[in-house]
């Protein structure tokens, strides 16, 4: 095997939450760039259908997986059917999210509950639903998606600090419990990036600007420059990382 081999998911089938639009679709393109078949989901049929179109145009073999991510019942029975009537599950990418901005002592506790339900819980919903499977197999690969917030704060969204900082625990408990198992579950913390779902903050002159100063690499990140490390953490290459947060944020975590 050479070291390019290390990074081909020929014969992998994969499943990417929330990959309807934004960093979980591009993921999902890059993961059948590399061979991969790919599992799209999302809530939304519209989006999911046009998302799915649009890789099968790139030639890629695409299935369509709708459930809600945050109903336990949904997501396990998704996923028990989807490998009883097509095959296996291979590598699980939990990235269906959500972001809400407000002052701390005015955060609406039904958003926070949403909140929760969506950044957390799936992850657990998802997570617990395909490693079942892979246990199995004694084979398997999780990618958790995380966030710089992860390990910082900002003004306006310490309940979605909360909520991937609790991913970054998930995912070193779940490969504490899983390793033994076969299975590498790894966080993929993505800094400042260009999406559909940040478009209004791009557009703020006065936040990009403070995002350059801020970040050593002085810009918004592209969403296609975080498919090298997700490909890592699905792949071969990545065959001893285990319970580790890849940041990808252009310095930002590393800089004061």
């Amino acid at each position: 095997m050479t070291a390019l081999n290390l990074f081909d998911l020929t014969g992998r089938r994969a499943l990417v939450t929330g990959s309807g639009q934004g960093i979980g679709f591009e993921l999902a393109r890059g993961l059948a760039q590399a061979g991969a078949e790919v599992i799209l989901n999302d809530i939304d049929n519209q989006r999911l259908t046009k998302a799915a179109e649009k890789l099968r145009a790139e030639k890629a073999k695409v299935y369509e997986l709708e459930f809600d991510v945050t109903n336990p019942d949904a997501a396990a029975g998704a996923v028990d059917n989807f490998e009883k009537s097509t095959g296996a599950i291979d590598i699980l990418v939990n990235n269906a999210g959500m972001q809400y901005r407000s002052a701390l002592e005015d955060f609406p506790v039904d958003r926070f509950d949403y909140m929760m339900r969506l950044n957390i819980n799936s992850v657990f919903y998802v997570g617990q639903a395909v490693a079942k499977h892979m246990i199995k197999r004694q084979a398997g690969k999780i990618v958790n998606i995380c966030s710089v917030q992860t390990a910082l704060a900002r003004p306006s969204i310490a309940p979605y600090t909360a909520s991937k900082g609790a991913v970054a625990n998930m995912t070193k408990g779940m490969a504490t419990d899983w390793a033994k198992y076969g299975l590498q579950v790894n966080g993929l913390a993505p800094g400042y990036f260009k999406t559909e779902l940040t478009s209004a903050l791009v557009a703020d002159e006065a936040f990009t600007a403070w995002l350059s100063a801020r970040t050593p690499a002085g810009r918004w990140g592209e969403v296609n420059e975080l498919v090298g490390a997700c490909l890592f953490l699905s792949s071969k290459a990545s065959s001893f990382v285990n319970g580790h947060i890849l940041y990808v944020d252009g310095g930002i975590t590393s800089s004061v």
